[in-house]
């Protein structure tokens, strides 16, 4: 299992234009500014992550990318799960990456909040929220299973 879990919440997006499914919906420029300075931030405080596990919806790609703008290339993988995933999802997806020292999860609430909560068990009432473009580290213990309150919260940070 992961030591460093990253949870990354994509930036302020566009709303959907006519026509246009959730999936296609980009960042804002708010949205990019936002998602640059949290590369910055997760490059000065995140370890470098072994796997980095992304929702395929325009808005969290173009997070990571503006994220890669300060930390550089990083070994992503997309996955079609988190885009409309539960709790349950997720915490399979980081079961699923036992071999990675840090994973990073680039996804959406509400998944990524109550996934937060869940792992650290409301013991940091800042990470309880996870706005647009939020970030939370949090680091889980060697080989113990996923439950309540397992996690503690490293650091977290918004725009």
């Amino acid at each position: 299992m992961p030591k460093e879990l990253v949870l990354i919440r994509h930036a302020h997006a566009e709303p959907p234009g006519p026509g246009q499914s959730d999936l296609e919906r980009a960042l804002s420029a708010i949205g990019h500014e936002e998602a640059t300075k949290a590369g910055v931030w997760l490059k000065a405080h995140a370890q470098p992550p072994d796997r980095v596990l992304c929702s395929p919806a325009k808005r969290t790609r173009e997070t990571l990318d503006d994220i890669m703008l300060a930390t550089g290339p990083l070994p992503v993988q997309e996955e079609a799960a988190i885009y409309e995933a539960g709790v349950g999802t997720l915490i399979g997806l980081i079961e699923g990456a036992r071999d990675a020292h840090a994973l990073w999860l680039v996804g959406h609430n509400p998944a990524l909040e109550q996934l937060s909560a869940f792992l650290s068990e409301g013991r940091s009432g800042e990470a309880r929220g996870l706005p647009p473009g939020g970030t939370v580290i949090l680091r889980l213990p060697d080989d113990v299973a996923i439950e309540p309150g397992v996690a503690e919260v490293l650091a977290f940070w918004w725009p």
